[in-house]
Order: structure tokens, then C-alpha cells, then sequence
């Protein structure tokens, strides 16, 4: 299957999913919207750092969905910037000279998108970010926090392996604030116990492919008993680790964990392969609800919202399938 027609069955699936959450969602996230015109017209260019994830399939699906459900006269303009800051800034580039009214996007990586960010800024036009940062003060930045959630995927693995054991690291885009955040939060944890040591770690750009291809060369660097757990950036690169790992019949010695909370992951953990998942919500329909109150030239008054994550083990499981993406 090529490149192109995997990621348009990724498209396929995900909007599926996306369509019957965000028509069961739609009333109840409304929240962004309260007091606003709902008929104004506006155009919204949305920037994608890439389209290769059913995490960022879900992100942009799920806030075109709702708009189309429920802003009769908002225009989404959607770019993909293919897995390429450079293409990326090119996107950004496009869109304002297409006149938008409101940027949305969701950077790629942190300091290469930063300049035209801050170039959409300047130009009077309002910014709302997405999961990932750039080094500007957008209008509004909408994500789950990252730090918290590498700092509990760390408790996690302090406590299952009684704070001693050797763990390997797979690690999402190099430069991404998502990737360097969830780092961040996964070694301040570890840090507080001097028997648990990271021995192997690789950025995966958070993709199955290339984390299964990393995790095979490391069981062979490290043999039976020297690994204890992997730690990954995201539930993608979980379950190729798992792949790899199940192919070397070591699944019996090394404890894997993701994030995200992808109902393929959730079943996993279900299943006793995966160990735990930390849901990052794929900020649909909040991203196109809070780009249209801007729009409308609405205050809003804490220019960083939060979202909720949990921490799905085999104990819960079950009261989460089918409610990932």
C-alpha cells in the first residue's frame, strides 16, 4: 500500500469515528461559544503539521465535522504540512495571503514555525495553537499538559518496577514541544530513584514504523532481563514496540507504555499487552470553537485552556474502549 493510500484510509476511519463523536459532542462543548453569533461569517485557515497520525487525522476531522454542523458561515481552510516545517511555514505563508481572519494551527516543531507565527501576529491576525507551542504568545494556546502526563508515565514505571529497572525511550519529533515536554516530565519523575536508568533513546517522529525498527535493534543490543520497561511518546510508537517486541518473544519481560488514548491502544491495555495509556484529548471541536469566538471578537479570558487526560490501566480498561479516536 502506498503512502498515499494508507493515509487516505486513515482519513476514511478516522472521520467515520470523528463524525459520530462530534455530532454527540456538539452540545456539550459548546461552552467556547456561549454569547457568540453563530452566523457570522469567517474564514479560519487551519495549519497542520502533518496528516501521517490517526491522532492528527482525528484533530483535523473532528474540528471540520463540527464546524460544518454548526457554523453555517465559517470557511475552514485546511493545510497539511506533510510531515515538513518547511512545507509548513510555506502553508502559513499561503493562508495569509489569502485573507483569513483567524490562524489556527498545530506546529510541527517549536522554533521553525515561530517566525511566521509571529509574522501572522504582527499583522493584526489572531493565532490559536494547538497541542503544540511555538515560541510566540498566541491568541489562544489549547492542550492537554504534557509535563504532568510524562511525570505520571514516570510515577507509573516507578511504581510497577518498585523504583529500579532499565528503561528505553521512544521519543516523538526532535524540536516538538509535545516531544520535549513529555521528556521533560518522564526524567524529573525517574530522577527521584537512582536504580532506574534510561539506557537506550531515539526520537520515532511518534510513528509505529520507526519505533518497531528501533526497538528490534535494541533487544538485540540488549538481551534477556537487561530491559524492564519502554517508554514511548505516544500510543503509535507503543504498539510498534510491542510489534518488535512480541516478534523477539520477550513480551513476557519488558513493560511498554503510550499516549494518547487511541481505541487500538485501549484495547491493548485491555488485552495486558500495553500497561498503561495517558489520554491526550485531539482538541476537536475546542480548536474550532475557540478560533470562531475570536473571530467574533470575544474576549477570552485565560488565553491558555486546559484540557483533561486520564491514565488508562488494565484495571479500567474497560470502561474506556470505544472512546478513544
Amino acid at each position: 500500500m502506498t503512502h498515499k493510500s494508507i493515509r487516505a484510509a486513515l482519513l476514511l476511519c478516522t472521520s467515520l469515528t470523528i463524525a459520530g463523536l462530534a455530532g454527540s459532542q456538539g452540545a456539550l462543548a459548546a461552552g467556547p461559544l456561549d454569547g457568540v453569533d453563530l452566523t457570522k461569517s469567517c474564514t479560519i485557515g487551519f495549519s497542520q503539521g502533518t496528516m501521517n497520525h490517526p491522532w492528527r487525522v482525528a484533530m483535523v476531522e473532528g474540528n471540520r465535522t463540527w464546524a460544518e454542523q454548526n457554523l453555517p458561515n465559517a470557511k475552514l481552510i485546511i493545510t497539511d504540512g506533510q510531515n515538513s516545517s518547511e512545507k509548513q511555514v510555506a502553508d502559513v505563508e499561503s493562508l495569509l495571503a489569502q485573507n483569513i481572519d483567524v490562524l489556527m494551527i498545530s506546529p510541527l516543531t517549536q522554533q521553525a514555525l515561530t517566525p511566521v507565527v509571529q509574522e501572522a501576529m504582527d499583522a493584526g491576525i489572531p493565532v490559536v495553537e494547538l497541542d503544540r507551542k511555538t515560541n510566540t504568545e498566541p491568541t489562544v494556546y489549547i492542550s492537554a499538559e504534557n509535563e504532568p502526563i510524562g511525570r505520571k508515565a514516570g510515577e507509573f514505571f516507578a511504581e510497577q518496577l518498585g523504583g529500579k529497572g532499565n528503561i528505553v525511550v521512544i521519543e516523538g519529533t526532535a524540536g516538538a514541544s509535545a516531544a520535549i515536554e513529555r521528556e521533560t516530565g518522564f526524567e524529573e519523575a525517574i530522577s527521584k530513584y537512582p536504580d532506574m536508568k534510561i539506557i537506550a533513546r531515539q526520537n520515532a517522529d511518534f510513528l509505529r514504523e520507526g519505533a518497531a525498527k528501533f526497538m528490534e535493534d535494541v533487544l538485540q543490543r540488549f538481551g534477556p532481563g537487561e530491559i524492564d520497561g519502554v517508554y514511548t511518546h505516544n500510543d503509535e510508537m507503543a504498539l510498534g514496540a510491542i510489534t518488535a517486541i512480541e516478534a523477539a518473544g520477550r513480551q513476557g519481560e519488558i513493560m511498554v507504555t503510550g499516549v494518547d488514548g487511541q481505541n487500538n491502544a485501549i484495547q491493548a491495555v485491555a488485552d495486558g499487552k500495553l500497561f498503561a495509556t495517558f489520554t491526550f484529548p485531539f482538541v476537536a471541536p475546542e480548536g474550532i470553537q475557540y478560533a470562531y469566538r475570536v473571530c467574533a471578537g470575544l474576549p477570552v479570558e485565560n488565553a491558555t485552556v486546559i484540557l483533561d487526560s486520564n491514565t488508562i490501566t488494565k484495571e479500567n480498561a474497560a470502561e474506556w474502549i470505544g472512546k478513544g479516536f
